[in-house]
């Protein structure tokens, strides 16, 4: 299943805020440079509070110098919620020691147990091992370094390449049949898989976008390039084989799915709404993404053209002077789309005999 996308959230505002080049985590780099550890709260709830004992009241603006000077004395440290002032220092934090908690240090145990008690998000850096975390909604997140984040993700951007070439070839055999109005739920159903696997890589990219912060600006470009057309390619599928053999054709159930049941066709077809039909059973295109591709032909007409024949195939058998017949049409446009249908019956066939 896919993850709680309101956690998910939480832990992206959160990562942005710790991503290398903010003041936040300068200051826990000065602490890791420093070789010492701390554990800071991320917010001054009052249930934050009656856990607190011992230690410093303060009211002193957040700095990473701050920080990392206040980090030298035993205990915690507790930040406002809008994180831009220090509150308390030297804090021992007294959570219930019933909760569960894989963590095995002292200051891990604490953080995780805190975080889950007060639903408040707590990093600690260990100066043993040389990492920061952050402890949100019961996971513990290890922050790395913008290189680690980098060699991730560049190996992701590569599969990225790889799946997007792939989704075109399928997407192109998917037209090649259209034309030959020989479409099955399996055909489609690769294409949707392709897209929904390049839509899982595209979110992993983002996630290391914010997680690098202004590293990542170079990365983001990148991921906007390879995400060229991805959108309208949904759309247009959505348009194409919505309503056909009694299913309402659309890709978002798919993000529901394991990585497992992705890879098989049966299960994304059950996904995208064929849900009691056989993997072999034909299908045909309304027409929208083959007009799409006709230079100069507006939305609006290739609704009309699409409701007018009502399919690809009634698009494609008629004449100039039935196309006419469609509302706005006139002579001119009717040789344009008829020109139109004509490279790309010559396209899909020329790149499926390829």
């Amino acid at each position: 299943m896919a993850p709680d996308p309101a956690h998910r959230d939480r832990e992206l505002s959160y990562l942005a805020l710790l991503a290398p080049g903010t003041p936040l985590r300068d200051g826990f780099e000065r602490i890791l440079r420093g070789r010492t550890g701390a554990l800071v709260i991320l917010g001054d709830t009052a249930q934050v509070f009656e856990l607190c004992s011992g230690g410093f009241e303060l009211d002193v603006p957040y700095t990473p110098t701050a920080l990392r000077e206040l980090s030298k004395m035993d205990g915690g440290i507790v930040m406002t919620s809008a994180l831009d002032r220090i509150v308390r220092a030297g804090v021992q934090f007294v959570p219930d020691p019933q909760l569960e908690t894989v963590e095995t240090g002292t200051r891990h145990r604490t953080a995780d147990r805190m975080s889950r008690q007060t639903g408040v998000p707590v990093a600690t850096v260990s100066a043993s091992m040389s990492t920061i975390a952050l402890f949100i909604d019961g996971t513990r997140r290890p922050l790395q370094t913008s290189e680690q984040i980098m060699t991730r993700a560049n190996q992701a951007v590569q599969t990225l390449e790889r799946y997007r070439e792939r989704l075109w070839q399928v997407t192109a055999r998917l037209s090649a049949l259209e034309v030959e109005d020989q479409v099955t739920i399996k055909d489609l159903a690769l294409v949707a898989q392709r897209w929904e696997m390049i839509r899982r890589l595209q979110q992993e990219l983002g996630d290391y976008v914010i997680e690098l912060g202004t590293d990542g600006r170079l990365l983001n470009l990148q991921l906007h390039e390879l995400g060229a057309g991805l959108d309208d390619l949904r759309e247009l599928l959505e348009l194409d084989y919505h309503d056909n053999e009694g299913a309402t054709f659309t890709l978002a159930p798919l993000t529901e799915l394991s990585t497992a049941r992705l890879l098989e066709p049966l299960d994304v077809a059950r996904g995208v709404g064929f849900v009691n039909q056989h993997l072999d059973t034909r299908i045909s295109a309304r027409g929208f993404r083959q007009l799409a591709q006709i230079n100069r032909l507006p939305a609006a007409y290739i609704s009309r053209l699409v409701d007018h024949f009502g399919n690809l195939q009634g698009v494609f058998g008629a004449t100039t002077t039935e196309l006419q017949e469609v509302e706005g049409v006139g002579e001119s446009r009717a040789r344009i789309i008829r020109e139109g249908l004509t490279r790309l019956a010559e396209s899909v066939y020329s790149e499926h005999l390829g």
